[in-house]
């Protein structure tokens, strides 16, 4: 199942996709909140297209694109998850997850403008593997046990400000949380139409010039073991989101770095769960 959003900021509603199609669901799902998923929801849906599909009215080409989820309780990002990055980046591969929070509202649509901070210089992308916690998950006892609360999985551009981020105090989160910063979707997808999500080949582009090519399998902590992981240290909820890192080829890794400015496209794409498409503006 390919669960979307759609509507105007605050007014966003509830959608699937259906042979390549968006179709309303809000008369069924208001949204998908945590509430949604501790219910059965996605159980409940499911059953539901099984039986009337056709019933769900099309959502017109023009219409906005949502974020695929509501804004989040908490948007957990893991750092230097992949091999490849952490060495363009010089650091050795974590023995644990490196953890760090991005401000829940951040999350928006999959085709809406990102904003360049005033007095950026470094705003920079990253692709990324998302993953939508379905059920709440707290100290759990096992990776195995860990894949039966994550919802979905989604893209996720985890822009990043490099200066605000390792310049100005240490701190990621400042460089992290700038407004818009966290593009989402365009559809979140269940597990059982992924196959592999250790095998996701993952793409972005500048202006149509390929910056990342890479592919989950070089991840060094998988998505179940990250929820499994996550859960020892704080409660994970339903509807939370978790940005699992990025493969090599972002801006600071090049030599000399280069970083995004107003009118830059940025293009990203990851297997089976569909592509991105942000015009960067100047906030």
């Amino acid at each position: 199942m390919k669960l979307i959003r759609w509507g105007e900021p605050g007014d966003e509603r509830a959608g699937v996709m259906l042979a390549g199609v968006r179709r309303d669901c809000s008369a069924h799902v208001a949204d998908f909140t945590p509430d949604f998923f501790r219910r059965g929801g996605l159980a409940d849906l499911q059953a539901f297209l099984d039986a009337d599909p056709a019933s769900l009215p099309e959502i017109a080409p023009e219409v906005r694109w949502a974020a695929c989820i509501p804004r989040p309780g908490k948007l957990v990002c893991v750092g230097l998850n992949y091999r490849d990055h952490a060495a363009e980046t010089g650091v050795a591969v974590p023995r644990e997850p490196v953890l760090f929070m991005k401000a829940p509202n951040t999350v928006v649509g999959p085709y809406d403008d990102v904003m360049i901070p005033r007095g950026s210089t470094k705003t920079d992308w990253e692709v990324e593997l998302g993953v939508v916690i379905g059920r709440d998950a707290r100290y759990l006892d096992s990776a195995a046990s860990a894949a039966e609360h994550i919802a979905g999985y989604c893209v996720c551009h985890d822009v990043s400000e490099r200066e605000f981020q390792l310049e100005r105090g240490g701190q990621w989160t400042k460089g992290k949380s700038c407004d818009t910063f966290a593009p989402t979707g365009p559809w979140l997808v269940t597990p059982d139409e992924i196959g592999d999500v250790g095998n996701l080949g993952m793409t972005l582009d500048v202006d149509g010039v390929r910056r990342q090519t890479g592919n989950t399998r070089s991840m060094v902590f998988d998505p179940a073991f990250l929820v499994h992981y996550i859960s020892q240290f704080m409660t994970l909820e339903a509807g939370d989101l978790i940005s699992t890192g990025t493969p090599p080829g972002v801006g600071l890794g090049m030599k000399p770095p280069v970083y995004l400015t107003a009118g830059n496209v940025v293009e990203l794409h990851i297997d089976h769960l569909g592509g991105q498409r942000q015009t960067f503006r100047q906030a």
